[in-house]
């Protein structure tokens, strides 16, 4: 009898003999195509030669040649543009031809768009520079020359100088206005609204509890391996960096006054300053000229630290300078190097500057960062100093 099984023919066969199966297995091509051999090239063949390793060029001028080629390639964008469609409105063209400074009778200083004045936004009048700020009039006058549109104007990153010597001539306003007008008769009544000094103040005096230059790094472990650490550490360069410039203060500017670090008890949490450490410092902000409180919010938001932006007032500030002749006739006055914008800069930015130097720093953002942040302390200068100094 015959089977089928899994689709292929089996027959068996029944003998006197035990049953005994026999299986016949048939072979199938699955296709219809004659079997070709390969027939693989020799492994010796010789093939093109590589194409010869180019000198890999420096980061630095990669870097430089990237950005000239998209700055032409915006400035390309931006004149097409300008080409295509003509400005709209008055705001999208320049209605001026030159800028220059001009002297007032009370040696005052304006900066002139040919002959209209530039004005503050607040009062509308113009914008008068004292006139012991002669590079801070220029640097104005170099910002509007810069400009290519009036709509540019309305946007206060494009005229940075503008905008905070604005605020320092409304501040230098509403202080003679309070000087000359009289108290009212009944003392308890409440006051009108708080002044720009008071908005100055309040917003500085937080800096102080969460100052950069009072926040060190904790100290390692006393059962670390101290193979791994880096010498020196990030809490030794903190605190020389740190140490001259408190010293400074509490000395000269602060006598009495003593700042404690803001997270040396290893918390997360900044410690705040002692009541009368806030209230000396209170005061002394309370007494500063309008240009030079100014400037000194400046520096403050620029470097988070209200320490470093009052050394920096009391090397360039006006009213400092008789603080200044006398420490220069102390001992080691000579030796003390003056404090500028890179002194500033590296105090701030000392944890930034030191993870970087470990871990490398990212395009487009540290050092951006780094020019950014000397630049807002160059234009803090301009504010708060003058030719006085």
């Amino acid at each position: 009898m015959s089977f089928i099984l899994s689709g292929q023919c089996c027959k068996a066969q029944l003998t006197a003999r035990p049953l005994q199966l026999v299986v016949t297995y048939t072979r199938r091509h699955l296709h219809a195509s004659p079997t070709v051999a390969a027939n693989p090239a020799s492994v010796t063949r010789p093939g093109p030669p590589p194409t010869a390793p180019l000198p890999a060029a420096s980061q630095y001028g990669e870097r430089v040649d990237r950005r000239r080629r998209q700055a032409e390639l915006i400035k390309r964008g931006q004149e097409k543009r300008t080409e295509a469609a003509k400005p709209a409105s008055a705001l999208k063209k320049r209605f001026w031809k030159e800028v220059h400074v001009q002297t007032q009778q009370d040696g005052a200083y304006i900066v002139h768009l040919d002959t209209r004045p530039v004005r503050n936004a607040m009062t509308k009048s113009p914008l008068q520079i004292p006139s012991s700020k002669p590079q801070l009039a220029t640097a104005i006058a170099l910002e509007w020359d810069l400009l290519t549109s009036a709509q540019q104007a309305l946007r206060p990153h494009l005229i940075p100088l503008t905008s905070i010597a604005s605020r320092a001539y409304d501040l230098a306003l509403q202080d003679a206005a309070a000087a000359t007008s009289k108290p009212p008769p009944d003392s308890s009544a409440p006051q009108s609204s708080t002044t720009i000094r008071d908005d100055i103040i309040k917003t500085l005096l937080p800096y102080l509890d969460t100052d950069t230059l009072l926040c060190w790094a904790p100290p390692p472990p006393r059962d670390a391996d101290t193979t791994l650490q880096v010498v020196p550490s990030l809490r030794e360069l903190q605190i020389a960096s740190a140490e001259p410039i408190i010293s400074y203060l509490t000395s000269s500017i602060w006598p009495g006054v003593h700042l404690d670090p803001g997270l040396d008890s290893g918390s997360i949490i900044p410690a705040q300053q002692p009541a009368e450490t806030r209230d000396i410092v209170r005061g002394w902000l309370t007494g500063l000229g309008a240009w030079e409180l100014v400037g000194l919010e400046r520096a403050v938001l620029a470097g988070k630290s209200l320490c470093v932006g009052a050394r920096l007032l009391c090397e360039w500030g006006e009213s400092f300078a008789d603080v200044r002749k006398a420490l220069s006739g102390s001992t080691g006055a000579r030796e003390m190097k003056r404090f500028g914008i890179e002194e500033a800069a590296t105090a701030c930015s000392l944890e930034v500057a030191w993870q970087t130097g470990r871990w490398g720093e990212v395009e487009d953002t540290h050092d951006v960062e780094k020019e950014d942040l000397r630049r807002q302390f160059g234009s803090a200068i301009l504010v708060m100093g003058g030719t006085t100094i």
